[in-house]
């Protein structure tokens, strides 16, 4: 079950705390200018930025909404996060599928459960490994994908994309995996794909220019 066409790029419409971009005006700006440029879809999150690009673009949105803690499940980890996104014109919810413990002690297929049930929209695994993507699968995600590896686990968080996961869950899982989580260069998204993906999330190599001008600068060292 898909929103996305196969061999799809998403664009993440997303800004920090610090960015002078964040706010539902800007991420619709960036969020036209990615569909201008062929995106198949947009990541967004929060309800008033979900609002703002609903009415800016005509393409399926990814609504997440963090909540919480950054260190544990933030990633839309309720019902009513859930219901605040989709109230908003969210196509499909995106959440936390890893297999920590969720802050208000909700199974995960209970979750999805609901979602499914009360807000009648699809709903996309974000998971950290092969484990929790088979789990987050059977408990009922229309999407798995790769978001969170390399975030949970306490160490440094790697410098590239995690093919190997999307390899894996892709070559297992009955429905369509989804390839996020530092996708920096075209060739990285072709070998998401190439390895089994059907779309691909980038985020920061596109819609922050901040980080973009650290990356060029790094040539001027």
């Amino acid at each position: 079950m898909t929103l996305f066409p196969a061999r799809s790029l998403i664009v993440s419409c997303q800004a920090g705390a610090a960015s002078a971009l964040r706010g539902p005006e800007p991420m619709a700006l960036m969020a036209r200018e990615a569909a201008a440029g062929g995106a198949a879809g947009i990541r967004a999150n929060g309800p008033a930025d979900v609002a703002a690009i609903r009415a800016a673009v005509d393409l399926p949105i990814i609504g997440i909404h963090k909540l919480g803690d950054p260190a544990g499940v933030f990633i839309t980890p309720t019902a009513a996060a859930a219901a605040e996104v989709v109230r908003a014109g969210a196509t499909l919810v995106a959440l936390d599928g890893t297999l920590r413990p969720r802050p208000d002690g909700v199974p995960l297929a209970a979750l999805i459960s609901v979602i499914h049930a009360d807000l009648g929209v699809p709903v996309m695994a974000d998971v950290d490994t092969y484990e929790a993507g088979v789990a987050a699968r059977e408990a009922g995600a229309d999407l798995v994908a790769s978001t969170l590896s390399g975030y949970t686990g306490g160490g440094p968080v790697p410098d590239g994309p995690d093919l190997d996961l999307v390899a894996r869950l892709a070559s297992t899982l009955d429905c369509p995996v989804v390839a996020e989580g530092r996708y920096a260069t075209p060739e990285q998204v072709r070998a998401a794909l190439d390895a089994g993906a059907h779309a691909v999330v980038v985020g920061t190599a596109i819609t922050n220019p901040a980080a973009i001008t650290r990356h060029f600068l790094r040539a001027t060292a």
